[in-house]
Formats: C-alpha cells, structure tokens, sequence
C-alpha cells in the first residue's frame, strides 16, 4: 500500500498559514471562532435595539416639548377669546369685534412666528399648492385665479393645506346666437 504525503500548510498571505489538515483541534478552533463571531453579531443587535429606542425616546421628548412651547403661546389667545365670548354675553358688540379682531391678529402672529406662510393666490394656478375646485369661463386668462375660497398655508417648504380656488377657465365661444 502507498502512503498518501500528507497536506502541507497552505500560505493565505503575508503571516498567514491555514493548516487544511482535518482534525479534532482545527473543528474546535473553528467552532470557538463562529461563536466568537456570533457573539459579536448578537451584541450589536442589541446595541442597534437600544440605540432605535433611544432614538425613538428623544424624538418623542423633543416632539412634546415643541408642542408645550407651542401651546404656552396660544395660551394668551385662548384667554382673549374668553374675553370675547363674555363681552357677546353680555351684547358689548364693538367689544365682541374687536376681541375677535384681537385673537385674530394673536393667533396670525404666533403662526408666523412658527414659520407658517400663507400660500400666495396672485396670478396664475399652480397645482402644487392651488386646489381647484371650480372652473369658471372668464375674460381673465385661462388659469388664472378668480377667487380664494380658502386661505392655503405652508410651514417652510412643505405645503400644510392647499389654498381652495376658482379658476378661470376659456371663455365659451359664441355659437352664432343660437
């Protein structure tokens, strides 16, 4: 019978040796290795897993702040409508417009503050911030606005509500008096 040589160490690269012979020590330093690196994996896993939930709790503390700021400035308009609603109780109408006027230009200036802009209606329909919702033929130019039926906001460059329009639409052709 002829004796097989055995498997030399392969070389892997610079430093490297890998020994291909088979056996119950090279099993053992594998496995020691695949768990070494499931371990690994495992515990990022569970530093990601902390890491989303600790995300996830900033953002809602820093979403509940912003709205208690929020909320503490509207706190003044809501006691000027107060204000209002017990002058009309009371049948002081000059009083009731002006309080209402009051809350109006309140609650205006505090949106603003927070960056809402209304949408401009000016010229012609654009369907990125204009709602259409009627068409009417007009000696105005054809897609122009005709009329705001509800004022459109935006926060930034984010549209929050589009402004609800009446455009113009091509005047109708005269049909020969028929």
């Amino acid at each position: 019978m002829t004796e097989q040589p055995e498997k030399a160490p392969v070389s892997e690269g610079p430093g490297q040796v890998s020994d291909t012979r088979p056996g119950p020590d090279r099993t053992a330093e594998l496995e020691q290795e695949r768990d070494d690196y499931l371990d690994a994996l495992q515990r990022l896993k569970a530093e990601f897993d902390n890491f989303r939930k600790r995300t996830a709790r900033e953002h809602e503390a820093m979403s509940a702040r912003a709205n208690e700021a929020l909320l503490r400035e509207l706190l003044p308009i809501l006691d000027d409508l107060e204000r209002a609603l017990e002058a009309a109780e009371e049948h002081e109408e000059a009083k009731l417009e002006d309080g209402v006027r009051l809350v109006h230009r309140a609650l205006a200036d505090t949106a603003r503050r927070h960056g809402l802009e209304e949408i401009e209606t000016d010229g012609a329909f654009d369907p990125h911030v204009h709602e259409a919702l009627l068409s009417q033929p007009s000696e105005h130019d054809e897609g122009s606005i005709l009329e705001v039926v509800q004022k459109g906001y935006r926060l930034g460059d984010r549209v929050v509500r589009p402004a609800r329009v009446v455009i113009a639409a091509s005047k109708p052709e005269d049909d020969g008096g028929r």
